[in-house]
């Protein structure tokens, strides 16, 4: 496996996707120049103990693997014996900004495909057990050193340990290995077995997973969606019913009917479109309200543009966009849809592209803009930055 570094200049992204995405795991090392660390494992363990924040311990002792879920009491660490264990804090991103900003190195994913930032930490022999994820992943080492290794790819019917909580492999043959550094990053592709391990203590590795939809969700999702949609007096009609021979029959012309019923609304391209947008776009966890108390008012809105305060996006919200055509486009925020079209439709593009957008005064004219911004700002979604 090549070692390629992360740099705007030396990473080829056409050549990652074409070559490895999906296909091959892939060590980067030394990815950041140069690397910080950007959170604190007592943040980390602070973050564990919050409510609302999705956590997990898992403690190894004579082969037996045990798994808490938090939130942690604020004791619990200094409870700790000397076996091994891991602390693992979902969606981190959504809480800490610098932790968020890692994303931005891998936005050559479209946004709908992240999913979140993942962090653990674990002392010298900490891990989580050979597995393998149903989605890709970076794990990217933030402190200390971690030997991973790699195997086959893996699928449904791959033997696991038995566990209640844990989906372990029964049998793992490493056939790769390396000890990452801090600022190093390992690929994996979905299915395929890897196995982290700490070496030493103070081992930081944020894991940045990608979503991947499987067929049954997608459909059932996209059946519920509709079946919530659908007037109830919307039903089957046969206004020239012939006679039949036999009464228990049911007929292929009837079958026929009753298929384009379905398939009708089942295959509209532009249903399916909002719903996947709203789908793919809805908060992580509804646990939290981000909404600004007051609300935020458009004499606000255009004050801060006028003072040239830049906008952010709130980095537990999910944004995307579907184009419709003749300058409109759907906007997609934290499962809302946003129609956009004129001025307000380059602002949504922007808002996607970037963490944090910068306006010229000419954006006080657009009424569409001041209007979107407005609603998104008292959704939560998008915040004026602090000025000095």
């Amino acid at each position: 496996m090549p070692d390629v570094p992360l740099q705007p200049a030396n990473f080829d992204v056409d050549a990652f996707l074409r070559d490895t995405w999906q296909k091959k795991p892939l060590l980067i090392r030394q990815a950041f120049e140069p690397w910080s660390n950007p959170l604190d494992p007592d943040e980390l363990a602070g973050l564990a103990c919050e409510p609302g924040v999705e956590s997990r311990l898992i403690t190894q002792s004579r082969e037996q693997w045990r798994l808490e879920h938090g939130p942690l009491s604020e004791d619990r660490f200094a409870r700790m014996d000397k076996a091994p264990w891991t602390l693992l804090v979902q969606a981190v991103d959504h809480h800490v900004p610098e932790v968020a900003a890692l994303l931005e190195h891998f936005r050559f994913i479209p946004n709908w495909r992240v999913d979140d930032v993942m962090v653990s930490y674990a002392v010298d022999g900490g891990g989580v057990g050979a597995h393998f994820d149903n989605y890709d992943v970076f794990l990217v080492q933030g402190l200390g050193r971690r030997r991973w290794q790699v195997g086959a790819r893996c699928d449904s019917t791959t033997q696991l340990l038995p566990h209640d909580d844990l989906r372990l492999l029964a049998s793992f043959e490493p056939t790769g290995e390396w000890v990452l550094d801090p600022g190093d990053i390992l690929y994996v592709p979905p299915g395929v077995a890897h196995n982290g391990i700490a070496v030493g203590d103070d081992c930081m590795t944020y894991s940045i997973g990608f979503r991947a939809p499987s067929r049954s969700e997608l459909i059932a999702g996209w059946a519920q969606y509709l079946a919530g949609e659908l007037e109830d007096d919307d039903r089957y009609a046969d206004p020239a019913l012939p006679a039949q021979e036999n009464p228990g029959e049911i007929s292929h012309p009837a079958l026929d009917r009753l298929r384009e019923m379905v398939a009708e609304r089942v295959l509209d391209p532009g249903g399916f479109a909002r719903w996947f947008g709203e789908y793919s776009t809805a908060p992580k966890s509804h646990d939290i309200d981000w909404r600004p108390e007051p609300p935020v008012t458009l004499a606000e809105v255009r004050s801060n543009i006028a003072a040239g305060m830049a906008l952010l996006r709130n980095p537990a919200s999910r944004f995307a966009f579907v184009r419709l055509g003749a300058g409109s486009l759907d906007l997609f925020v934290d499962g809302r849809t946003y129609p956009c079209s004129g001025s307000a439709a380059p602002l949504a593009e922007r808002l996607c592209a970037r963490p944090r957008v910068e306006f010229g005064q000419d954006a006080l004219g657009s009424e569409e803009g001041l209007a979107l911004l407005l609603e998104l700002a008292n959704q939560g979604s998008v915040a004026f930055e602090p000025g000095d």
